[in-house]
């Protein structure tokens, strides 16, 4: 079991210090923060047993403990990484896809950044997680200050130990859905998500005062990228956001996107591609629009074992019938793709990147969002009006 630890025991020498430096050197680390960091130290808050990249397991990762490998361990939590802390929800024998982790310090700096907190304000937080940017805010701004919300009781429970024992608890540490909000404690000024959405929830901006800032992590299934910073409307009024990093968060649990498979029947279209498969996702800007412009489209990279060559493809569906995949070897040859269903994935895909294209090749920072008074999201590029994807209401 994971043993709750103080500031006080918890000790790796300089390198906290280092981290923290180097945070503030480039900028990461907004004024009025650095006290914060200092009060809350990243080790008192991960767990004793974290998983570490391993390209040699089958799931990916192994299990480092501080216990067994001390020296790993350290290495892992002060560098500015993400830490994983579960895989696959907690449960056994499953791929190894995290579930739940301490985020990057330097991301968490720039999100708390991006909130613009100040004295009095109150913050609903997203996601406890380890806790500890539940205890950056507690620290920050004093724990009557902070809700907190875990959709899993045991990272909540282990959690609810580190932020008492590190005296840097929250007034309210709750077990729920984070789509839900935490009405019994609004209106908030700040909500802060470490958890990635498809759609802001309607009751998020019903919890806070007009004028206040949401700060999420928001993605499509095709790219799970931006980071959008809202502020939040008057009643009736719509609420307006700009994405303002290109950042990557594990799903909001019931907003997952669908797992892509490929039907057993042969593709009602073959033919050859219009575009080379690497430019759908030759960086975050172009998969970011891509996937605002094809609508439910995720990706998987798949070995066509069929084929004796076995070629490499991108395979996608829509989770709705329609799939397709294209080779990446001889990609413009009358078999590269195949398409099924109502929709064809891959034109859409193509058409997606000749509008990023001849649209200048917009990094994601100049989009946009909007969530209308009738509850619709809209984004835009460059500003508000200009659409470039409209989507269905915030309860769908």
């Amino acid at each position: 079991m994971d043993q709750a630890r103080s500031a006080e025991e918890v000790t790796d020498g300089d390198g906290y210090a280092r981290l923290l430096s180097g945070l503030t050197k480039s900028g990461a680390l907004a004024d009025g923060w650095r006290g914060a960091f200092e009060r809350a130290p990243r080790a008192v808050f991960v767990p004793e047993a974290v998983w570490a990249p391993d390209e040699t397991s089958p799931t990916g990762h192994r299990l480092v403990t501080r216990a067994e490998e001390p020296e790993t361990w350290w290495t892992l939590v002060d560098a500015d990484g993400v830490v994983v802390t579960q895989l696959d929800d907690g449960t056994e024998g499953g791929p190894g896809i995290p579930t739940s982790s301490a985020s990057k310090p330097s991301l968490v700096a720039s999100m708390l950044g991006h909130l613009d907190v100040t004295d009095g304000a109150r913050v609903l937080d997203i996601g406890t997680g380890t806790g500890w940017t539940s205890a950056l805010l507690t620290a920050r701004l004093g724990g009557e200050a902070v809700t907190t919300v875990e959709v899993d009781p045991r990272v909540s429970e282990q959690a609810a130990l580190r932020l008492r024992s590190a005296a840097l608890e929250p007034a309210r540490l709750v077990v729920g859905d984070g789509l839900a909000g935490r009405p019994e404690s609004a209106p908030y000024d700040h909500i802060h998500s470490t958890a990635a959405v498809r759609r802001v929830p309607r009751t998020w901006i019903e919890q806070t005062r007009p004028g206040a800032t949401i700060v999420t992590p928001w993605g499509t299934p095709y790219a799970n990228a931006g980071l959008l910073r809202l502020v939040t409307g008057e009643p009736g009024a719509p609420s307006y956001g700009r994405f303002v990093a290109n950042v990557s968060f594990m799903w909001m649990r019931a907003q997952r996107p669908h797992a892509v498979t490929l039907p057993p029947t042969e593709p009602d279209q073959r033919g050859p591609s219009a575009m080379d498969p690497d430019l759908a996702l030759s960086n975050a800007d172009v998969a970011f629009t891509i996937g605002l412009h094809v609508p439910d489209a995720r990706y998987v990279h798949t070995w066509d074992t069929a084929n004796p060559a076995a070629t490499y493809r991108i395979a996608l569906s829509d989770g709705n019938g329609s799939w397709a995949s294209v080779r990446y070897e001889s990609w413009d040859a009358p078999d590269a793709v195949h398409q099924w269903g109502t929709r064809r994935l891959w034109d859409e895909i193509t058409t997606a990147r000749t509008w990023w294209d001849t649209h200048g090749r917009p990094p994601l920072t100049r989009f946009g969002l909007t969530v209308t008074a009738r509850g619709r999201q809209e984004t835009w590029l460059d500003k508000p009006g200009n659409v470039a994807r409209r989507s269905g209401t915030l309860a769908e």
